[in-house]
């Protein structure tokens, strides 16, 4: 057996490996990821390093937080935006100040990381 034949084996376990790591992130939907982008690249600038930024930004939340938790602060967030009593709900509870505190907390690490 040659020394190539001896280390396909180890190659396809690093390839394996790599891919498991990579759909770990990766299971935010495709509207959600261009959606963050979208907002994110709006936010600072619509440049080219803008959109290197913010999707390394949302590669670092995924990452941090499973997308379930991402989309319950979201929605926390958005309907928190209402205005009088029909907000309050949604920006004062308990699930909603935890939710979002803990995009906060990703969002913070991205900023970090990718800014």
């Amino acid at each position: 057996m040659t020394l190539a034949q001896k280390r396909r084996p180890a190659v396809l376990i690093a390839v394996i490996m790599y891919a498991a790591g990579a759909s770990a992130a990766q299971d935010y939907p495709t509207i959600a990821v261009a959606d963050y982008v979208y907002g994110c690249m709006k936010a600072n600038g619509n440049s080219r390093q803008a959109l290197e930024s913010c999707s390394c930004s949302i590669d670092v939340i995924s990452s941090i937080i499973p997308y379930a938790r991402y989309e319950e602060a979201e929605t926390f967030r958005s309907l928190g935006l209402l205005t009088g009593e029909r907000g309050v709900l949604f920006r004062q509870s308990a699930p909603a100040r935890s939710a979002t505190a803990d995009l906060r907390r990703a969002q913070a690490e991205a900023d970090v990381r990718c800014f």
